[in-house]
């Protein structure tokens, strides 16, 4: 008989698996994917990271094996200022031939993209960005390449999007990720994708389009009660028109078309802009825009967000400060949050679809080429990368990935069991490695994805399970199914 999702959630992780691993039918067939209620997936009651693996999971997407022994040995703050400076950290060579093999559909030459099919270039772009994400040391680059992937959301299937997203990826977020605001939001502003994507494109003189205008101080600066006005929007909308790119020749390339532009003029959040200004008065804005106070105070409480689970109000205030006082220096605003104590006694995060599948890849040391075998897994539990729609970003609330468990325990099975094409486990190697410390083979599993002792009382109900489960391929699906192996 199928279990109910309430007798599911009742039976805990011993009970679910026993249920999922017994029969010969498939997960698939046995259960049906609904939405589960916002609270099946409760968060730890007891602090079990400690302060070396919460930085990690929270500068980085959790450790792999010897990255915990490595910030123990230098220290957080040593780690920190390491990972804010990316330019001296030397990449593993697994990374750079497997990102290099990627190259040819990859060409940052969007003449070349455009002989590629369009699902092709999307499918390699995830396939790098799920590379770095498991196997760059630049850990803390990679964590804000994401943050600013949502932060300019970009539709990769609408338009040219596919190609241009490329060339944004690179020269927008990866470029500007752990630099200065106003340097970023420029890079979007001339990103071909971005234009495309908001519709600026078709934004002329005498007949605007406000879709960029409104998106660029709603969601990229100002925030939503950032005290603009619709008419700010409509002068914002008029700094902009002509910005668009060529269509033919160097197709992707930024173009400032004056013939479309209005050169009357503006006034924007109380700022006057003189007629004649060209190409300037879309600069102009975006000076004033990284400038203002309401800015600095939307990218902190994003920040605050995203690194300690809740916009932590003190935090919001010197953050925004330390921005202002930086002009718009993300790395300063960095090192104070991750080596902060607030970092290490934060409430629980839940791990979205992407942290959810590195941090297990990282944890048991997968081999992975981060190809379709793990995209489809990521499209089922619902972040399919570069296709959220809205140009919000993918949301960061725990309610709204709560209800769809089913896809990551399927996940968890195919990684352990070692049937994901292109991806392997070598699972006796991890438990050899671990009677160096006199470790069995459970408890090692259990130090690799928790960062912590195994003797540790919060996990001591995953501890009890290895009786049940003498099986170290089962046993290490219990714990990446396990509900604190879900949270960071």
């Amino acid at each position: 008989m199928i279990a109910s999702r309430r007798q599911l959630l009742a039976l805990g992780a011993a009970g679910l698996t026993a249920t999922l691993l017994s029969g010969c039918e498939t997960l698939e067939q046995r259960l049906t994917q609904a939405r589960l209620p916002g609270n099946a997936l409760p968060p730890p009651n007891l602090p079990f990271h400690s302060p070396a693996a919460r930085v990690l999971n929270r500068a980085a997407y959790g450790p792999r094996p010897g990255d915990l022994a490595h910030v123990m040995s230098i220290g957080i703050p040593a780690y920190v200022a390491e990972q804010l400076a990316p330019e001296a950290l030397t990449e593993e060579p697994i990374l750079t031939l497997r990102v290099r093999s990627l190259t040819d559909t990859l060409n940052p030459d969007t003449g070349t993209l455009f002989d590629e099919d369009d699902h092709r270039v999307v499918e390699a772009l995830r396939q790098v960005t799920l590379l770095r994400a498991v196997y760059s040391r630049k850990q803390l680059s990679e964590r804000m390449v994401e943050f600013w992937t949502d932060h300019f959301n970009i539709y990769a299937f609408k338009g040219l999007g596919p190609q241009l997203k490329v060339v944004d990826d690179h020269a927008t977020i990866r470029s500007h990720a752990l630099g200065k605001f106003r340097d970023l939001l420029g890079a979007s502003a001339r990103s071909a994708a971005m234009l495309g994507y908001l519709d600026n494109t078709a934004n002329r003189k005498g007949i605007p389009n406000e879709n960029y205008a409104r998106e660029l101080m709603e969601l990229h600066t100002l925030g939503v009660h950032g005290g603009y006005t619709q008419r700010d929007v409509k002068e914002v909308a008029r700094c902009f028109s002509g910005w668009t790119f060529e269509n033919h020749w160097h197709r992707g390339r930024f173009r400032f078309d004056p013939e479309a532009h209005d050169n009357g003029p503006k006034r924007v959040l109380g700022i006057s802009i003189p007629a004649g200004g060209g190409v300037h008065d879309g600069e102009r804005v975006l000076d004033v825009l990284a400038s203002h106070p309401a800015t600095a105070g939307h990218l902190a409480r994003k920040l605050c967000v995203h690194f300690l689970g809740e916009a932590s109000d003190r935090w919001t205030k010197r953050l925004a400060k330390i921005f202002r006082d930086s002009d718009g220096d993300i790395k300063p605003m960095l090192l104070a949050l991750l080596t902060s104590d607030d970092l290490l006694t934060a409430k629980p995060i839940l791990k979205r679809p992407l942290d959810f599948t590195v941090s297990g890849l990282r944890a048991l040391n997968a081999d992975t080429d981060g190809s379709l075998s793990v995209q489809g897994h990521l499209e089922s539990m619902g972040q399919a990368l570069f296709a959220w729609p809205m140009p919000d970003g993918f949301p960061e609330a725990a309610h709204f990935w709560t209800g769809a468990l089913i896809p990551r325990w399927n996940f968890a099975l195919a990684l352990s069991g070692n049937a994901l094409e292109n991806t392997r486990l070598d699972l006796p190697a991890l438990s050899e490695a671990g009677k160096k410390a006199a470790l069995t083979p459970h408890n090692t599993l259990l130090e690799l994805a928790f960062g912590c002792s195994s003797a540790d009382p919060a996990l001591a109900g995953l501890r009890a399970l290895a009786h049940g489960y003498p099986d170290l391929a089962e046993y290490t699906a219990v714990v990446l199914m396990s509900p604190a192996f879900q949270w960071r």
